[in-house]
Formats: C-alpha cells, structure tokens, sequence
C-alpha cells in the first residue's frame, strides 16, 4: 500500500502505511502491537533532523523509535542480534563484530559474553528495582515506548538499506532489548573492554605452567595505556559570561566517535509539552537525548580518565587452580557454561558451549588492556565493574535535558549517579559553566588503595589509576559508600566540579586543568592524574580559548570558527624547526612544501598531509623538544622542537619516501588525499589525527597510493549553543556523518557535504521556527 501524502498548511503531512511488513507470532505478535494507546507527531526540517512532539513518556518514546528506526534500522537492528547472543547463528563464529557493544574480536567471543550477560538475568533484575537504582518511571515509559515505535517501522516501514533488507535476523523488541543496549553502552570502560579476556581465561592444565612475561614495572607501564578507549575522545569547551559577548553561556559540544558502527549519535528534538523540551543527540538505541540543550541549560560529555574497573589478585589453593583462599578459607569458583548456535558451513546450526569462570569479586581475566594477568597455579586475577550493575544510564540523561541551570546539572548528577565513563561539561544562560566528572567509579579511595593494594596493583595505581586488591581479604573488596544509591562505587561529594564565569574546558585529559586559572587538585587517583603533561589536543584547545579572550569575548560565530579552524598544534610547535632541520639535511622540495604550508589541517592546506606523515612517525622520539614538560607551565611544554634528533630526522626523509612511492605530491591538498566516498562522490575532509593536537579531529585508515580514504572514528555530532536571553537558544548543529548509515536515504551524505565546506545547520527550536522551517514534513503516529 502507498504512502498517503497530504497537504496541511505548507507542510508534507506523511500517514505511515504498510510497505514491507515484518510478521512475528506469539510474545513477538504481542510487542508488534504493543503500541496501542500510544501517538507522537514527528516534525521533520532541513536534513532530516526529527522534532518528536507527544503528550506523555511512552508516546514520545514511541515516535523517537519509529524515527530512529526509519534513518538507521540495520545498524540498530544488528546490535539486537549481538545483545541477543546471535551473530555466530547469523553471521558465523570467525567474523569481527563491529565494536559498538564491546571488544569482542570475533562473533562467538561476543555472544558467549552477551548470551552469559542474559543467562543471569542481571538486566531483568536491574530494571525492576525502584528508581534511583533502577530506571526511573518516565525511563521505563520512554523505553516501552521506543520498542513500540521500532515494531512499529518493522511492520510498516519501508526497508531499503541493503545491509538489512529482507534479511532474517530482522525481528521485532522489547522494553528489555532497549535497556539491555544501554547496560552495554555502561560496561564499555569496563568488562566490555575484556570481553576476549573473559572468554579466554581457564584454569592451568596439569602439565601447564604459566608465567607472567612483563616485569611489575612494565605491567605497571602498559597500565597507562587503559584509558580512554581509541573509538571514543571529544572535545567540549563551557565559556561564561565573562567570557561571552552577551553575558551568557556558551557551549561546544564535540564528541568524536565511530562514523560508521552501532555506536554513532543520532540527531532528535523531543518535546512534552509543560514537561520536556530538549535537543540534541544520542547514541543509536537510546530513548533519550544523551547531549544536548534546552531553552536555558546546554551540555556536553568527553570521555573521563577515571578507572571504571578494579581487578583482585586471587590466591590460589595449591593443587587446585579454580579455589582461592578468603580471610584463610578456601572458596570455590563458579563454573558457568554457555552455549550458543553457531552457524556451519553448509548452513546448519550446532550448539557450541564455552566456560566462564566467576570468583566473588567478578568474571576470572587474562589481561587489561596491555597488563598480562597469567592465570597460573599460584594466582588468577578477577575483574569488578561496578557499571555490571548500572542501567541508570537514560535516568542521568533525562535529568540532564530537564535541568535548568549548571547547578540543577550537579544535582542531577549527584541523584541519579549513572555516567559510567564521561565528564559533564555545561553552560547556562545565566552566564555559568561547568565541568563536573561525576560518573561511576569503584570506591577506591588513595586510603583504600594504600591498604588493600597487592604488590602490583601498589605500581599500576601509582602509574594509571588501577587498583589491584588482594583477594585474602574480604574487607578489600570495595564497600558501599555515604550517598551512593549502590554498593561498591565512589561517593559523588569525591569527585572534582567547577564552576567558572569565564570558561572550562576538557580535551580527554584528567580534571587538572579545566581551567589554568584554578587548577584541581588532591583527588583521588582513581579518578585521574595532575601535575602531567597534557595531551596536544587538550593544549590546543586551552591556547585557542586564551587566544580568543585576549582578543575579544566569545560569540556562537567564534566558537564555529575555533572548533573547525583546523589548527594544527604540532605544526604550530614544530613546523619551524622542522624547517630548518629540512634545510640542514639538504633535503630540498620537502623544505619548501613545509615552509610555504600555512599551518593548518584545512582540506585544501597544502603541505599538510606531508607534515601528517612525518609527525606520526616522529612522536615517538624520546628527544624531540628540548624544553620538557612544567607542571607551572603545563599549557606550554614541552616546547622547543630539537632539530638535533636523529628520530625526526628519519621520520621526515621515511614520509618523503612514503608520499613519492604512492605518487602523492608533497604539496598536495590534504582534501586530494584525506576524503570519504559516499555513493560514488568524493568528500574532500579537513581536520587530524589525534598526536596533532587538532580540535577536529578525525582518525582514518591510509591506503598506500591513495591516502586517507575513510574515516573511522572523530568528529561527530557537534553543536555550539549560545543564550541570548530568549526561549529560542541561538544554535548551530552539525552531523558529520549525516542522520542515515542507508545509502539510498537522501540523509546519507547531506551533512558530510557541510562538514567538507564548514558549514552549519541553524538549528530549529521554538515552535515558530519549526512549523516555518524549509521543506518541513509532518509524520503523525497513532497506535490505535
């Protein structure tokens, strides 16, 4: 049946109708029509951005899912086949999920641990226990909701993404599917991170003897490599009124994050009246707005230094490897069995069953990150995560998009206590800015730490934040904490907050330097370090902010300028000098290129893609700055390019050889050779890698002989908010991947196309301003 258009006061009014339907029977029939009773209107402006509009909860859930599901139903629906312990049974054991959900390296690794995660019914538990530790009433609604809508486009939405269409796997969800994505979105920073590690771990066999390979120092060493996860960064600066134009706040919210997986943000506006008015983004499969603003409040997130994970070092019963001892009695670890259907080769299912081994402090590992952790005859080392029992995830979000002021933020934070591994960083049009890390962090206090550290975890905390706890002692498991609403994780009074009338700032480096001007200092180590050298990244933004106040006050038209100037910080640090160690080597033409280069990361920047491939190679020269890192001084060391190292001088002539051997000019264009390709048009893209120090930035994969030819992972949703005093905020958005992963959709690479020519979206908020936006079409859904 065809779509029914009609003509309501200028705008395209769609009444959805059934196109591809997608049949279920029994409890699935059950969710299909669970829609009943529930409506939503969605208001549709320019590139596709959705304004939901509904009377309660569970309608407004029910048009975001219908939405989401329209603009990015196989990417959603994919993740439900890998909660669901189902990629072997569709898409073989050996293939590589897409890293949305979890490190899992292969399918059956991923659903050996989500199928595990099911089995115990932790979510189940989890989401039926009262608010604040389970979801809140209106989370439930909007979650319910959100199911109902999906179903809702599954039966009646025309399906043409070929990653999904017609495909089996296709299969109608429930209110659990939607809070089972957001439990696995929590445990990203921690047993998400080990899933391999967790699948793989198994006691010593008889004749096995394991030994540990890194020395304690060097474990301690690879320990300051956990955090954060290279699939997740951002960027977000919070300037107050002293430091704005008009007196008010003003937020850059810069997220970078997958282009291309299960993991990207979608742009929504959701609206109750009298209730709820807030827009921004959230990640696919989310109810809720998870960054974004409302008419008085904006926020933002970056991913934290903070350790959401501790391990405990077991000691084992001599003779039998799966024991260990607690408070001098011997304990037995848990077996768990897991089978999953895994697809033959000739297309028939076998069941295949994994062990999982469980002591009281959490799932047995074999390492973290880089920390070799051997399960060995003497000892085995157990993970605890405390978001394994955090589904409050969408209750934070919500308060968040409610708050009124950067201090109603805090409080909500406090309250609610479900960030599992992201900062806050805020602005109001009171003129107030905020940086606040409070998230979900094991309650490791540096008192604890000092007391219940074994040997090793003594140097991994020191180094990176991660405390290793002896497993003897029962009293070294972390306990539950004054104001926190579960047990196990930090007090919410213990983690850093500033409010500022000029500005904060976070780049992914620790609290310290929020702001140079009141540097924050004597917290606990497991949130993060101070007193050490900043990334480029966090440098570049500081100096960018400094720039522009002493110039003159923040306006939105200046925060757009500096998020995409492009700046290459490495290149203002080092591009000089590596000019006059160019021309002391004789090279010649490189020399010229890199003097005549103007510095910045622009796609038309000539000398730039030169400059990329020699600073790549040349950061990891022990002597590249002869001024090293003060803590006085932290925003401006290490300075001072050495044109003495011998290992710069090799990364620059092994970058010239590279670019001739592909046959890229020096002096090309970056856009020539850095570009996404969508259906067949060539995007040119500016912006860097992350050892540039480059705000935009953007990580993608070289191809010898061409260049840059995907993005993998950077920036992302990106909005500059500004408050003028009105109830319409003065925004500008931007998806740098567009609203739809469906190549046929025309939202496909409408916003890619802004990005390439930095240019922005105006965004739409005050009902006038939707009702009278270009092209505007109306989708009215009524459950029945």
């Amino acid at each position: 049946m065809p779509r029914t258009l009609l003509r309501v006061a200028g705008a395209a009014v769609l009444t959805a109708a059934a196109l591809t339907p997608v049949t279920a029977t029994g409890s699935a029939a059950t969710e299909l029509r669970a829609g009943r009773g529930m409506s939503a209107t969605i208001r549709y402006t320019q590139y596709g951005i959705p304004h939901i509009t509904a009377k309660d909860y569970a309608g407004l859930g029910y048009g975001t899912g219908y939405a989401a599901a329209k603009d990015n139903v196989c990417l959603i629906a994919q993740g439900v086949v890998t909660l669901s312990g189902e990629r072997s049974k569709h898409f073989g054991p050996d293939a590589a999920p897409d890293g949305s959900l979890s490190s899992a390296s292969t399918n059956l690794a991923s659903d050996v641990f989500f199928t595990a995660v099911n089995d115990s019914g932790i979510v189940e538990k989890l989401i039926a226990a009262p608010a604040p530790y389970g979801p809140t009433a209106e989370v439930h609604e909007l979650s319910r909701g959100w199911a109902a809508g999906y179903n809702r486009f599954l039966r009646e939405g025309e399906i043409t993404d070929p990653a999904c269409k017609g495909a089996p796997w296709l299969r109608p969800i429930t209110e659990l599917d939607v809070h089972r994505r957001g439990y696995a979105l929590a445990m990203l920073g921690g047993s998400g991170m080990v899933t391999d590690q967790i699948i793989a771990a198994g006691p010593p066999g008889e004749n096995t003897v394991r030994r540990r390979t890194q020395s304690p120092q060097e474990a301690a060493e690879a320990a300051r490599n956990l955090l954060p996860d290279a699939g997740m960064g951002s960027n977000a600066i919070a300037v107050g009124g002293q430091g704005t134009a008009n007196g008010r706040g003003l937020l850059l919210g810069n997220p970078h994050y997958p282009w291309h997986n299960g993991r990207r943000f979608w742009q929504m506006h959701q609206t109750i009246p009298g209730k709820l008015n807030v827009s921004g983004a959230g990640l696919l499969g989310s109810p809720v707005v998870n960054i974004g603003h409302n008419s008085t409040f904006a926020w933002s997130h970056t991913v934290a230094t903070g350790v959401p994970l501790t391990l405990t070092e077991l000691r084992l019963v001599p003779g039998d490897p799966t024991s260990y001892f607690v408070d001098g009695k011997k304990e037995k670890m848990t077996e768990r069995r897991v089978t999953v259907q895994v697809e033959q080769q000739d297309g028939s299912l076998k069941p295949v069953t994994k062990t999982q081994w469980r002591s009281r402090y959490g799932p047995i590992v074999t390492s973290v990150s880089s920390v070799d952790l051997p399960w060995t005859t003497w000892n085995a080392y157990a993970i605890t995560d405390p978001n394994a029992t955090n589904v409050r995830l969408a209750n934070t979000s919500l308060a968040l998009g409610q708050a009124r002021t950067t201090d109603d933020a805090v409080r909500a934070l406090k309250k609610t206590q479900g960030l599992p591994w992201v900062n806050t960083i805020a602005a109001d049009s009171r003129g107030k800015a905020l940086f606040a890390q409070i998230q979900v962090l094991p309650n490791v206090t540096d008192e604890f730490a000092d007391r219940c550290n074994s040997l090793l975890g003594h140097l991994t905390f020191r180094q990176a934040g991660l405390a290793i706890l002896d497993g003897t002692r029962s009293s070294c498991a972390p306990g539950k904490a004054p104001g926190t609403v579960q047990p196990g994780i930090l007090d919410p009074g213990r983690y850093p907050v500033l409010n500022r009338a000029d500005y904060v700032t976070n780049s992914n480096d620790s609290y310290w330097l929020s702001n140079p001007e009141k540097p924050l200092t004597g917290y606990d180590r497991i949130i993060g370090d101070e007193n050490a050298a900043r990334s480029l990244r966090t440098r570049s933004g500081l100096v960018a902010v400094q720039d522009q106040l002493g110039e003159s006050p923040f306006t939105r038209a200046d925060m757009q300028d500096l998020v995409f100037a492009n700046r290459n910080h490495a290149g203002e640090l080092a591009a000089d000098g590596t000019v006059k160690m160019c021309r002391d080597m004789r090279l010649g033409e490189p020399c010229d290129v890199l003097a005549e280069w103007d510095g910045t990361a622009d796609a038309g920047s000539r000398g730039a893609l030169l400059f990329d491939r020699y600073w790549r190679k040349a950061t990891a020269a022990w002597d590249l700055w002869k001024t090293p890192f003060d803590a006085s001084d932290a925003v401006n060391t290490p300075r001072d390019f050495n044109t003495g190292s011998w290992a710069a001088r090799k990364a620059l002539i092994d970058a010239v050889d590279e670019l001739r051997k592909s046959d890229i000019p020096l002096d090309a264009p970056l856009g020539d050779h850095q570009y996404v390709t969508r259906n067949g048009e060539r995007i040119p893209l500016g912006g860097g890698t992350e050892g540039l120090g480059i705000l935009n930035k953007i990580e993608a994969t070289w191809t010898p002989g061409k260049g840059y030819t995907e993005v993998r992972t950077g920036s992302s949703y990106v909005q500059v908010v500004s408050f003028d005093g009105g109830r319409c905020p003065d925004t500008r958005t931007l998806m740098t991947y567009s609203q739809s992963a469906d190549p046929t959709s025309p939202h496909y690479a409408d916003q890619t196309r802004l990005f390439s020519a930095k240019r922005w979206v105006t965004e739409s908020f005050c009902p006038q301003e939707i009702n009278t936006a270009p092209g505007l079409k109306v989708v009215e859904l009524n459950g029945g």
